[in-house]
């Protein structure tokens, strides 16, 4: 994903930030799931070290706010596992506070992806530009 980003063509790349890169996520299991991934890929958030560290947990955050601002979301939910895909990358998951009660306290992993929309240009595009836009 990190060298599609880089040569400009993966359709759901929100931005680029001073650590990595900010796409939404291919099914939008909450509107306005985003992914994270730092550039250059690395294995996992503690093969960071000081500065390229901080600087990866502060776009995560900052990215964060712009979800919020766009979405209303009540809360950000962010998560960094990398058993499956082993690079690291953070999930950002905007919560609403009108989520039914079975989604509500569920964790994002444990919800039906099937059934989530897939990302699109048609659906999507205006929430891509706007969390850019809060970005920039």
């Amino acid at each position: 994903m990190v060298e599609h980003c880089r040569g400009g063509t993966h359709p759901a790349l929100v931005a680029r930030l001073a650590s990595g890169w900010l796409i939404l996520g291919e099914r939008q299991i909450f509107r306005g799931y985003c992914l994270l991934l730092p550039d250059p890929v690395v294995p996992h958030l503690n093969a960071l070290a000081g500065a390229a560290r901080l600087g990866f947990l502060g776009d995560m955050a900052r990215a964060g706010d712009a979800i919020l601002e766009v979405t209303g979301a009540l809360r950000i939910n962010y998560a960094m596992f990398g058993n499956v895909e082993p690079a690291l990358h953070a999930h950002l998951f905007p919560r609403q506070a009108d989520e039914p009660d079975a989604t509500r306290t569920a964790q994002p992993f444990a919800l039906d992806w099937s059934l989530a929309p897939p990302y699109s240009d048609h659906s999507h595009a205006d929430l891509k530009r706007r969390i850019a836009a809060a970005l920039a």
